[in-house]
C-alpha cells in the first residue's frame, strides 16, 4: 500500500495538471466516485479564485469565478463566497461547435434576465469566452468551467455552503447540459423543471413510442438497434431508404439517409466510433413529406406553442441547417390543428416543465413526429423575435414555478409577419467541403427576414445569410430526375424575369421542350473548355440552382458547388429552395423591402 503522503502528492499534482476525476479513475481502475471520496480523504480539494479583470492594476471585484488547486488548502483560501440569497444555477452550452451555437446562449441569458426580475441569484457555469452569458456583468455570478459533472458538483457543493441553492437549469444548454442530468440528479442535485427521467424518457426510443402509442401520435416505422446485424434486419423489414443516426449527439452527427445494405454496412462501422455507448436508431424516411418545427412552453397543465415552423426544405435536411417560415405557407388548418393537439398531449404526457421542442413530418396528410427535446432548441432565438413572445424568459419563470395562464401565455402566438429563418454556413473557411444539404448538420448560425409577403422575406433572409439573390443575368440550372416535374414552372420565371438559362444537355433539352431557349454547357466530366465550371471562372454565372444525384453528378455537382462557394456565387442545392428563390426575386422585383423594429413584432 502507498503512503498516504505519497498518494496525496501523485493525486494533487495530476489534479494540478489538469487531470479529471474520469480521466484518474481509468489510470487507477477505480470508479470516479471512489477517486472523488479519495481525494476528500486525502484534503485534495478545489479552491475557487476570481479572474483578475483588472490586471492587478487595482482591486478586482467581478463575480468571475475559476477552479485551481492549491498546495495547502483551507477554506480561506476559496474566493467565491457563497451568498445567503436564493440562487439558482443555470448550465451553459460551452464550447460553440457544429449543433451547438451561441443559439443557446440566447436562452441562457434571457433565463439569467427572468431569474433576476425574480429577485434570484443568477448563477452561471460556461467556459466560452465568446458568448454573452459569460460577460462579467450579465449575471451575478459566473463560474468560468467545464461543463463536465465534477466541476458542476464541485460549484454545487461550494454554493451550498451558504444560502438556499434551488437547483440546477439544465434546459438551456443544449445536449451538453442534458447530458449531465440524469447523473446530476442521482447525486442529489435538484434539476429544476423537466424532470430527469422525463428527459431520459425523451431519448429512449422503446419507451418514447409507448408513449406516443398511448397517446395516438402516428410515428415512421423504425426499431433501436446496437450491432450491425440487427440493424440489417430492421432495415429489411422496414424497406429503403431508412434515416440511421446514434442517439444523444449534437447536430445530426453521423445521421445519413441510407439507401441500401451495402450503405448501412458501411454506416454501422463509422456510427460506432462516434457514439460506441449508445444504440443506433434505424427510421423508414419519409420522402418527401414536409418536415415542420415547434417551440412550446408547458407548466404541467396548460401549453404554450411559440411557433410552428414549416420547413422550406423537404424532410431530410437537418432542422440546424433547413431553412424554415413563420407562419406556414403550405400547411392545412387541419393539419396545424393536429400538430397543436399532438404537441400539447405529448408537452403533458411527457411532464414537461419549460420548453420542449418537437420535430413532425407532414405527408399526405398525415402527421408523424420525428423526435422530441424536453429542452430549449436553436430555434429559440428566431421564434421569439419572429412572435415578439420571449419564450426563454417565460419559460424560466414557469421552471420557478409560475403559470401561464397568469402569464396569459396560451395557445398558439400569432405573428405579425412572415419571418423565415435561413441557415449561415461556414464553407467559405473550411476549404474543399461540399456544401451540399443533408441530415448532418453543417451550419454554425442563423439569419432571420421579415417582412410582410414570403418572397421579401426570403429575400431577406437569403441577403443576411451573406447571399444576395441576383435580379438578373445568367442562370444556371441542373436538376436530378425527381425534381424535373418542376423543371418547365422555374424555366418560365427565370425567363420572364429575363435571366439566360444555361444547363447541360439533358436539362437544356427538357428546358427547350417547355417553349424555353436554354443554352448548353458541357459537364465538368466531358472536359473542362466550354463546361459550366469554365463559365463559372470567367465570371459569367449569376445564380446556380443544382440537385444533381448519382456518382458522377455527384463529382460533377460537387465542383460546381465548390466553385459556387469560392467565387461567391448564390447556389441553390435543394428544388424547394429554387422554387422560394423564384418567389423571392418576383416579390423584390414587384415592390420595395419593407423595414420594421422588433419592437413592431412585440406580442403583448
Amino acid at each position: 500500500m502507498m503512503e498516504t503522503e505519497k498518494l496525496k502528492e501523485i493525486i494533487f499534482n495530476a489534479k494540478k495538471m489538469g487531470f479529471s476525476d474520469a480521466q484518474l479513475s481509468n489510470l487507477l481502475n477505480k470508479s470516479e466516485s471512489e477517486i472523488k471520496n479519495l481525494r476528500k480523504e486525502l484534503n485534495v480539494m478545489p479552491v475557487f479564485k476570481m479572474v483578475d479583470t483588472c490586471a492587478a492594476e487595482f482591486e478586482a471585484k467581478t463575480p468571475y469565478y475559476y477552479s485551481c488547486y492549491e498546495n495547502l488548502f483551507y477554506d480561506e483560501q476559496n474566493e467565491s463566497i457563497p451568498t445567503k440569497r436564493k440562487k439558482v444555477i443555470i448550465l451553459g452550452s460551452g464550447p460553440i461547435r457544429i449543433g451547438q451555437g451561441v443559439e443557446f446562449d440566447y436562452s441562457t441569458v434571457h433565463a439569467i434576465y427572468a431569474l433576476k426580475d425574480m429577485g434570484i441569484e443568477a448563477i452561471i457555469v460556461n467556459n466560452n469566452p465568446e458568448t454573452v452569458s459569460t460577460d462579467y456583468d450579465t449575471s451575478d455570478k459566473l463560474y468560468f468551467e467545464p461543463l463536465t459533472y465534477e466541476e458542476i458538483m464541485n460549484i454545487v457543493e461550494n454554493e451550498n455552503k451558504n444560502g438556499d441553492l434551488l437547483g440546477v437549469i439544465v434546459q438551456f444548454g443544449g445536449q451538453t447540459a442534458i447530458n449531465l442530468a440524469m447523473r446530476l440528479y442521482d447525486s442529489g442535485v435538484n434539476i429544476l423543471g423537466t424532470s430527469p427521467k422525463s428527459i431520459d424518457l425523451a431519448e429512449d426510443r422503446e419507451q418514447f413510442s409507448e408513449i406516443l402509442n398511448k397517446i395516438g401520435i402516428p410515428q415512421a416505422e423504425g426499431a433501436t438497434v446496437y450491432n450491425e446485424k440487427d440493424a440489417l434486419v430492421v432495415a429489411k423489414k422496414i424497406g429503403y431508404p431508412v434515416l440511421v443516426r446514434p442517439s444523444y449527439v449534437l447536430g445530426g452527427r453521423a445521421m445519413e439517409i441510407v439507401y441500401n445494405e451495402e450503405e448501412l454496412k458501411n454506416y454501422m462501422k463509422e456510427a460506432v466510433k462516434v457514439s460506441s455507448e449508445h444504440p443506433i436508431l434505424i427510421d423508414k424516411f419519409l420522402d418527401e413529406a414536409t418536415e415542420v418545427d415547434v417551440d412550446a412552453i408547458c407548466d404541467g397543465d396548460d401549453v404554450f406553442i411559440g411557433g410552428i415552423m414549416e420547413h422550406i426544405e423537404e424532410a431530410g435536411i437537418h432542422s440546424g441547417d433547413s431553412a424554415c417560415v413563420i407562419p406556414s405557407q403550405t400547411l392545412s388548418p387541419q393539419v396545424i390543428d393536429t400538430i397543436i393537439d399532438h404537441t400539447t398531449n405529448l408537452a403533458k404526457e411527457l411532464g414537461v416543465i419549460g420548453l420542449l421542442n418537437i420535430q413532425y413530418a407532414v405527408k399526405d396528410g398525415v402527421v408523424y413526429i420525428i423526435e422530441a427535446n424536453p429542452r430549449a432548441s436553436r430555434t429559440i432565438p428566431y421564434v421569439s423575435k419572429s412572435v415578439g413572445a420571449p419564450l426563454a424568459k417565460i419559460a424560466t419563470k414557469v421552471i420557478m414555478g409560475q403559470k401561464l395562464k397568469d402569464m396569459g401565455y396560451i395557445g398558439l402566438a400569432q405573428s405579425k409577419y412572415v419571418s423565415i429563418k435561413e441557415a449561415v454556413f461556414p464553407f467559405q473557411k473550411l476549404t474543399g467541403v461540399d456544401p451540399v444539404l443533408s441530415p448532418e448538420m453543417k451550419s454554425t448560425g442563423e439569419a432571420i427576414g421579415i417582412d410582410t409577403d414570403f418572397g421579401r422575406a426570403f429575400y431577406k433572409a437569403q441577403l443576411s445569410a451573406n447571399m444576395e439573390l441576383p435580379m438578373s443575368g445568367t442562370v444556371f440550372i441542373s436538376v436530378k430526375k425527381k425534381d424535373r416535374k418542376h423543371l418547365e414552372k422555374m424555366a418560365k420565371e427565370f425567363n420572364k424575369f429575363g435571366f439566360n438559362i444555361i444547363a447541360t444537355d439533358g436539362t437544356a433539352e427538357e428546358i427547350r421542350s417547355n417553349g424555353v431557349d436554354a443554352t448548353i454547357v458541357k459537364k465538368i466530366s466531358e472536359g473542362i473548355k466550354g463546361s459550366i465550371l469554365e463559365e463559372i471562372q470567367k465570371g459569367n454565372v449569376d445564380l446556380i440552382i443544382n440537385t444533381s444525384s448519382g456518382s458522377r453528378a455527384k463529382s460533377d455537382g460537387y465542383y460546381i458547388r465548390r466553385a459556387a462557394v469560392e467565387f461567391n456565387i448564390p447556389y441553390i442545392t435543394t428544388i424547394q429552395g429554387a422554387l422560394s428563390t423564384i418567389k423571392a426575386i418576383k416579390s423584390v422585383k414587384e415592390g420595395d423591402l419593407g423595414v420594421y423594429s422588433l419592437n413592431d413584432l412585440e406580442n403583448k
